[in-house]
């Protein structure tokens, strides 16, 4: 299975953009799904996570700015970012958890990334 994150771009201070996430096959239990961010010169970070009950957690810098979503069938997931700030620039990388057959163990997947760039 792979994920193709999308939505990324340029956008001025303050403004708004949504990431999309989808995996390319169904998965039978998606336990974890995240969207992680690695600036220029900076460690990959955690941005927002959402658990297979619903619980969501957010990184302090993004709190009340990013809401993280995904639809019913969980077979894409959402990143809606308002009040976007310079230090928001960074590629953004999505990430889910689970196990794609009865059979299978849990996997750990990442996208391929998407470069979102704030402008001062």
């Amino acid at each position: 299975v792979q994920l193709q994150a999308s939505g990324g771009g340029l956008v001025q201070t303050g403004g708004s953009l949504r990431l999309s996430c989808a995996a390319s096959e169904r998965f039978h239990r998606i336990d974890h799904m995240g969207w992680y961010r690695r600036a220029p010169g900076l460690q990959r970070e955690m941005v927002a996570t959402l658990t297979s009950t619903g619980s969501t957690n957010y990184a302090d810098s993004v709190k009340g700015r990013f809401t993280i979503s995904a639809d019913s069938a969980r077979e894409t997931m959402y990143l809606q970012m308002n009040y976007l700030k310079p230090e928001d620039t960074a590629v953004y990388y999505c990430n889910i958890i689970g196990v794609q057959s009865v059979t299978a163990g849990t996997r750990s997947i990442w996208g391929r990334g998407t470069q979102v760039t704030v402008s001062s």
